[in-house]
């Protein structure tokens, strides 16, 4: 089984765990330990598991990830009023070859998601988001993912998989379970000007940076339909990570910002995997990455499973008719969060899961008042033809 590759959580780790008050977030995580082998996963709600592999890195790395690090700033994190459980399942070394480690990431991830239980990845290379898509094959037919990131990471043409190439490889790769990808904070000078029309023509989803910035709720919306979220910490700051690596950048997401990302994505009742990837050794690299989980466990803690299609009286039905067709929306009482329904996308059968419910802002509706209407909807809509 996978799981027999799992390696336990580090000595130094459990030792500074004995030095917690109560309430720390490490006095309540189930963990993998050499004495007492695996934790119990029957009520587990999340389990963290790290990843060192970094064979694939675009730019070769000099030493091996310190999970350790991170775990002992997240565990010493105080825990807030949750009724979740946490379970870290320890790391998973380099395999013989790199193939052979995204297997093993592959089975323990969707042995994972056939349990219901949320992996949180801890990464060395976001390639490894790869594998982590791939867990999906037989459990879920299509997948909505969203890359928190500078670039799109599609690479050149017949380049190997790569932490700077996996999406290349996610969208071609057989059986292609993709239904959508979306980009959250790319810099376009990362970017070349073919990577951004290839986003187009695939009906891709792409945020610059500076215009989430101005308005971080811009992306509940996109995190609200993801089921997978893979964040590469080098669209962070180079200064929040505490870094001078040339892999890092003077912009990018400040430490709040990426906090309120990992929120909302934990907030999502859809997403049901959760990576971050790219971290350097540093003390400030591990506090900061220690609580861009911290916030994901919080969010998670949060979720309201709520759906329009329940027809309850927690929603708002508002019309709104367009030069084409009318558009329906809705919104809860509970949490204040915008849908919209378009009907053309129920005349699509090709994509059987595809749904006619689109998360939105609030903005969104007034400007269709306005008949004013969103690009990223005219995109579903072309993507359900498909």
């Amino acid at each position: 089984m996978a799981f027999d590759f799992l390696v336990p959580v580090a000595d130094k780790v459990l030792a500074h765990c004995e030095l917690l008050p109560p309430q720390a977030l490490g006095k309540n995580i189930y963990k993998h330990t050499e004495k007492e082998g695996l934790p119990v996963l029957a009520n587990a709600s999340m389990a963290i598991v790290g990843v060192l592999e970094s064979r694939n890195a675009f730019v070769k790395k000099h030493e091996k990830l310190d999970v350790s690090n991170i775990r002992i700033q997240l565990y010493k994190l105080l825990q807030g009023n949750w009724n979740s459980t946490l379970v870290d399942m320890g790391d998973i070394e380099e395999g013989e070859t790199v193939d052979d480690t995204y297997f093993v990431v592959r089975e323990i991830a969707a042995g994972l998601l056939e349990e219901n239980i949320v992996p949180i990845i801890i990464g060395a290379t976001q390639d490894v988001t790869y594998p982590t898509y791939r867990a999906f094959d037989g459990i879920k037919d299509l997948i909505n993912l969203v890359a928190v990131d500078s670039r799109f990471d599609f690479g050149i043409e017949d380049e190997l998989i790569s932490s700077n190439s996996y999406m290349s490889k996610i969208i071609t790769d057989k059986p292609n379970n993709l239904f959508n990808f979306s980009n959250i904070g790319y810099q376009s000078y990362f970017n070349a000007q073919e990577e951004i029309d290839l986003m187009d023509r695939l009906f891709f989803d792409a945020y610059r940076l500076g215009e989430l910035t101005q308005n971080m709720s811009l992306v509940e919306p996109v995190l609200r339909n993801a089921h997978v979220v893979s964040i590469d910490t080098r669209s962070i700051k180079a200064g929040e990570m505490g870094v001078l690596s040339n892999d890092f950048s003077p912009n990018g997401f400040d430490g709040r910002e990426i906090c309120a990302i990992a929120r909302y994505a934990g907030i999502s009742d859809k997403v049901c995997l959760f990576g971050i990837y790219e971290m350097e050794n540093t003390v400030q690299s591990g506090q900061l990455v220690a609580q861009i989980i911290w916030y994901f466990i919080e969010g998670y803690n949060y979720r309201i499973y709520e759906s329009p299609y329940a027809k309850n009286e927690n929603f708002t039905k508002y019309n709104v008719p367009t030069e084409t067709e009318e558009l329906v929306f809705y919104k809860s009482h509970l949490t204040e969060r915008w849908w919209v329904e378009v009907p053309s996308i129920l005349t699509s059968h090709t994509k059987k899961e595809s749904s006619a419910l689109l998360p939105c802002a609030e903005k969104d509706y007034l400007d269709a008042c306005d008949q004013n209407i969103p690009e990223r909807w005219f995109k579903a809509y072309k993507k359900g033809l498909n």
